[in-house]
């Protein structure tokens, strides 16, 4: 069945599924990813700005106000102004229900972004007009396209000066292997954008800067009005219909189909900081997504108009509120719907239990769910029972999600605590710290837990480490550079790593599951390994 068009009713808990359909089908969940300041905070923050969220758009650069951009919440990212955490933040739009999953887009960014793009839907790739696709966004990109998942393109920053539109386009084709289509084209760039041209409309959207404020002037005229002219002037009106009618000619046609199966992107033009073509990306966005998406499980595919509960756990995050020391396990809702009171099934711990202090997080501020359903994003108190990849279900149902897969670190150091007394706040604080997915812990074969290797997916996890080690379990560490660039999960159950005929430079380790892997400092010492040792399987992914 398709769930974007329900024509049955069934009754589930006497409340009828077609209202409980009628929810799902209202919900987009989507992550928005992009390079270093490509503006994808900003962008953010104007959708929340849209959604009536927020009052007042705060700026990530504004390191020397009390004003920061909501969805950076732990301290070093208002320090340094970047996003080292994945937000969940959630809002209405004209009878919608939208969950952002606002994902780090730092270069040192950590796996953590990799594992929330398993929660979403669909996802906006924010690339600057000026600079075009740049390495962050080819990472990102790539996760998505493993998952098949649609994917929108916002080029931001065209009130600044700008690469020609066509060769951005071209850009995007080539190096993300992606077709495009316009949707609207812009007019101008820099200190000459004038606004954008929607092309289903055949409308120009003109726009004025309005300094971060909600409303935004707006002039809509039609392509064929004599006043255009005036409005953009006669070199700009030339210029624009030259290129309406490249792009009619010789671009690609929109196709929803291939939208949806991640295989054409729809493109937008516009500029986060100053409104320009905000609102009709968002409006238009919401009809391109689709509602939450089937998710598949051991045994087959799990529908989001079920008559029962599930979700899975890809986030867990401690001490968001440090005076409390707690511990949030996020949960993406995968079908039916969620009541604050009902007893679900948790598959992993095989038992039965409430979730405790159920609410929907923006930044720091706090919201008890009373009702959630698929597509939303809850967070729950985590007294230490839970896992990322857990399922929880009805009662009545014993089903498992798919694991979320684990990504190969890329970055290796040795870390110990400086005071060798503080070693139970040291451990504590690095599994706990692993378990949330940003960062992964291994020991070399048969050692203690006095020192571990730490493997991270972008360097600044370590700054982050030694951040929170010391100001949230009060505990110094020593933090030693490894010379590894390649890690790989031996696949085999039969074969004893300690028997294996290895280079020198290779180390032997194990994960905190017991799982066996090793470390290599180049592909030449991969290569050695499978080919002294038959029938060696390596794996660049493993599964939490």
């Amino acid at each position: 069945m398709n769930n974007c068009d329900i024509r049955y009713i069934l009754t589930y808990g006497g409340i009828f599924l077609a209202d409980i359909a009628e929810q799902i089908n209202k919900r987009r969940t989507f992550a928005i990813i992009s390079h270093p300041d490509a503006g994808k905070t900003t962008l953010t923050e104007k959708l929340l700005l849209y959604g009536g969220a927020i009052n007042l758009a705060g700026s990530v650069k504004g390191k020397k106000t009390a004003k920061h951009a909501v969805s950076d919440w732990m301290e070093i990212e208002k320090q340094r102004g970047i996003s080292v955490t994945s937000s969940v933040m959630q809002f209405k739009y004209n009878g919608y229900c939208i969950n952002i999953l606002d994902t780090p887009g730092h270069q040192d960014f950590s796996e953590d972004t990799y594992r929330t793009l398993m929660a979403a839907d669909s996802a906006v790739m924010v690339i600057d007009g000026s600079k075009g696709v740049e390495n962050q966004t080819i990472k990102l990109f790539k996760v998505c396209v493993m998952r098949h998942i649609p994917i929108i393109t916002f080029i931001n920053k065209m009130d600044r000066d700008a690469k020609n539109p066509f060769e951005l386009l071209e850009d995007i084709e080539n190096v993300l292997g992606i077709n495009t289509c316009p949707v609207n084209w812009p007019i101008g760039s820099g200190k000459e954008f004038k606004g954008v041209y929607d092309r289903k409309s055949k409308n120009v959207l003109a726009f004025t800067a309005n300094n971060g404020q909600k409303e935004v002037e707006k002039d809509v005229i039609s392509i064929d009005d004599p006043s255009l002219e005036g409005i953009i002037g006669t070199d700009k009106k030339n210029e624009l219909f030259d290129d309406i009618e490249l792009l009619d000619g010789a671009g690609d046609e929109f196709d929803l189909q291939a939208v949806r199966k991640g295989e054409l992107t729809p493109v937008f033009f516009g500029s986060a900081l100053t409104n320009f073509g905000v609102e009709p990306f968002l409006e238009e966005f919401l009809q391109l997504t689709t509602p939450p998406l089937p998710r598949e499980c051991l045994d087959g595919v799990v529908e989001p108009v079920s008559d029962f509960f599930s979700a899975f756990v890809f986030k867990i995050q401690a001490n968001m509120n440090k005076a409390h020391r707690d511990r949030i396990a996020f949960m993406r809702i995968c079908s039916g719907k969620f009541d604050r009171n009902m007893e679900v099934y948790h598959v992993q711990g095989n038992k039965k239990m409430k979730l405790s202090q159920p609410q929907q997080i923006m930044a720091q501020e706090r919201e008890v769910v009373e009702e959630a359903y698929a597509g939303d994003i809850i967070g729950v108190f985590d007294p230490g029972i839970f896992s990322i990849g857990d399922t929880i279900c009805s009662v009545n149902q014993k089903f498992q999600f798919k694991g979320i897969p684990t990504f190969a670190p890329e970055h290796f150091a040795l870390v110990r605590q400086k005071d060798t007394m503080k070693r139970k706040q040291f451990i504590k604080g690095t599994n706990q710290i692993a378990q949330e997915g940003a960062i992964q812990i291994f020991q070399e074969l048969d050692a203690g837990m006095e020192e571990v290797i730490v493997g991270v997916v972008g360097v600044l996890q370590f700054d982050v480490l030694k951040y929170r080690l010391e100001n949230e379990y009060n505990v110094d560490i020593i933090l030693e550079g490894l010379p590894y660039q390649f890690i790989r999960w031996i696949g085999n159950d039969d074969i004893d790593p300690k028997k294996l005929d290895l280079a020198s430079d290779t180390k032997r380790i194990q994960d905190l599951k017991g799982n066996y892997l090793l470390l290599f400092t180049s592909y030449w010492s991969i290569t050695w390994a499978l080919e002294h040792n038959k029938g060696l399987i390596l794996e660049e992914f493993g599964n939490v």
